[in-house]
């Protein structure tokens, strides 16, 4: 798939560097190749600094980036669509393997139907922005902490904040590109998985007792572009599979006793 925005020479080159390096390496899953027209994302200042100033708890992971000033191009409708239905199909992953993990995280009772509704969410967000022309870049991913991720409690929720604060940011920025481009609609369903996407965030907080689960006013807007949210999961380890730490996304349902809204 084409953008129809040019692609920078500088994320072109970025582009093709890393498929060379994915076509040298078999152990790491060659992106789908309608990746080339989509902006790869460039990263300037840590989450850290921003988590560290709203209170958010990243202590042991590699910090995701965001951008410094409005550099690049405005993000394609295809590319945000397509950008989104990848991350859902990470977030449905990570879950996953926490559900897979459960007993050795000590997740039980009430906080696994959490994790097993989260996974369900994600799956249903996936399906609509592939059904509305999104596309997978990747169905092969990786953390940064490998396969401990899923045997500390505490190293798990930490890398939940990471990635929801991720995937909360991108939806924002996405909501603000979509209006720009003429598309009220999408913005719409962007705020309405920013929404849900907020709640997985709070909720995993609290699963490691962390007070107050809700601690943000406003949701903190780290991205210029959408497109920054893909090289901020990159630099934040979560797009380099080797044979140590590779997890393919696996469909899970999309029911699950309690989740309602199944449409928008």
């Amino acid at each position: 798939m084409e953008s129809k925005d040019p692609v920078q020479p500088t994320v072109r080159a970025e582009i093709a560097g890393t498929a060379q390096s994915e076509a040298t390496n078999p152990t790491v899953a060659p992106l789908a190749s309608h990746r080339t027209g989509h902006h790869i994302w460039t990263a300037a200042i840590s989450l850290g600094a921003a988590a560290v100033a709203s209170g958010l708890v990243f202590s042991t992971l590699p910090a995701l980036a965001a951008p410094t000033g409005d550099h690049g191009q405005m993000t394609s409708t295809a590319d945000i669509l397509s950008i989104a239905r990848t991350a859902e199909q990470l977030a449905v992953t990570f879950y996953s393997e926490g559900i897979k993990h459960h007993q050795q995280l000590g997740i039980q009772g009430s906080d696994l139907a959490y994790l097993q509704a989260a996974a369900t969410e994600e799956q249903i967000h996936m399906e609509f922005l592939a059904e509305n022309g999104g596309e997978s870049l990747t169905d092969i991913f990786s953390f940064p902490e490998g396969h401990d991720t899923f045997k500390n409690l505490s190293l798990f929720v930490q890398t939940l904040e990471q990635l929801e604060t991720a995937f909360v940011a991108a939806y924002v920025v996405a909501a603000g590109e979509f209006a720009q481009q003429s598309r009220p609609d999408l913005a719409q369903i962007a705020a309405q998985l920013c929404g849900v996407e907020s709640e997985h965030r709070a909720l995993g907080r609290d699963l490691a007792g962390l007070t107050p689960a809700t601690n943000v006013a406003f949701e903190i807007a780290l991205f210029n572009h959408v497109s920054d949210a893909f090289s901020a999961l990159k630099a934040g380890g979560f797009l380099s599979p080797s044979d140590v730490n590779r997890f393919k996304y696996e469909p899970v349902s999309n029911r699950f006793p309690g989740v309602t809204g199944i449409q928008p």
